[in-house]
């Protein structure tokens, strides 16, 4: 089976540890970070989306018209533009980078967050609307006739699209989320689907909801599953401590929290996080919560921390589990890229290469 890596595709060189040294989009900055990723071995990088922040959809065809060897995972959220307008959006971004592209769709977490661009759906109905939102652009991706649609969150007669994905049939679609209602939507819909890192035993259970999901919507297939860290690696298990501690320490001066609203987070994905935070510090070989905790359970949060070799071994595990595709950032976003891809990476892809040896060798020992 094989592993892919995904890293984040930043507009500026500021993260949850110091502030940017320049603007919200520093072009060269962006073309440099892709670059990096490109050469140390990634296969994809993530451009993220937020309420005020530059708009990915374009940031993302920049980059793709200047890194030619890098796959594109662009965020997008249903609210923010009518699923017509978006598909095409998607597919002239498919087009501009020569079949490099597949999207992920937001349901939104945050009910502030959401109403800063004017939704007031509650998550539930949030996450119904997205799973219709990608049934259109699935439809519009594929269908050369036009086509009617009626449905909860949208109505529309007669549209085709003049522009398709280079990709055939279409893009893949990723999705996340840890609630019954994502599991739900994700299940039926993703082909990739995307959690943050919980301890294994956690992350063997969400993976059961979701393959139940799929199942349970009509589906021979499943989501190739995908995990999120935050790692943090050095020479040496004590180098990788003190640089850890350090971290944490500069993520509560910086307040990384403070836009949160106050109270709990709403989203099940942050609750979870907390939950295991609140479990313990460290967990299997170098799960670290307390990154997490720092944060309110904000996103991307838990840490892998150690060596090369014992990060490699903990991302092992999961895919073991049956994770494909490993999420990975680091808090000095553009060193950090590079050392996890020049030293972690190569090791997980050994690692992969003796299990696949492995289980060949035993199917053929089988069979003989």
């Amino acid at each position: 089976m094989p592993v892919e890596f995904l890293g984040i595709g930043g507009t500026n060189d500021g993260s949850e540890t110091s502030p940017r040294s320049g603007p919200s989009f520093d072009k060269q900055y962006a073309l440099r970070l892709a670059r990096a990723h490109q050469e140390y071995g990634w296969d994809r990088v993530l451009f993220a989306y937020g309420s005020g922040s530059p708009d990915p959809a374009q940031v993302a065809a920049y980059v793709a018209t200047r890194v030619t060897d890098l796959d594109i995972l662009l965020a997008h959220r249903a609210n923010v533009s009518y699923p017509t307008y978006a598909l095409k959006t998607f597919a002239t971004l498919d087009q501009i980078s020569d079949g490099r592209l597949t999207v992920h769709f937001i349901t939104g977490g945050n009910d502030h967050e959401q109403g800063r661009e004017g939704d007031v759906l509650t998550k539930d109905a949030r996450y119904s609307r997205t799973r219709e939102y990608i049934q259109i652009v699935k439809k519009g991706w594929t269908s050369r006739e036009p086509f009617d649609h009626e449905g909860e969150h949208y109505s529309f007669r007669d549209f085709v699209s003049d522009v398709f994905p280079v990709q055939d049939p279409r893009p893949s679609v990723s999705f996340g989320g840890s609630s019954p209602a994502a599991y739900a939507a994700g299940g039926a819909e993703a082909d990739i689907y995307g959690l943050w890192g919980e301890p294994l035993a956690d992350t063997a259970q969400q993976i059961v909801s979701i393959k139940e999901a799929a199942l349970r919507a009509g589906r021979a297939d499943v989501p190739r599953i995908q995990v999120a860290f935050r790692p943090i690696i050095a020479p040496t298990e004590e180098l990788a401590w003190e640089k850890a501690h350090r971290v944490l320490g500069d993520l509560r001066r910086a307040g990384t929290n403070r836009r949160r609203t106050s109270g709990s987070p709403e989203n099940t994905g942050s609750q979870r996080l907390l939950d295991v935070a609140a479990r313990g510090e460290r967990h299997d070989r170098a799960l670290w919560t307390p990154t997490a905790a720092a944060t309110g359970g904000a996103g991307n949060s838990n840490a892998l921390v150690g060596t090369p070799e014992t990060v490699a071994e903990a991302l092992l595990d999961y895919y073991d589990l049956g994770v494909e595709i490993i999420s990975a950032r680091g808090y000095d976003i553009l060193d950090d890229a590079i050392d996890f891809g020049r030293y972690v990476i190569p090791l997980v892809r050994k690692g992969v290469a003796e299990r696949d040896r492995n289980k060949a060798a035993a199917l053929s020992s089988v069979g003989s």
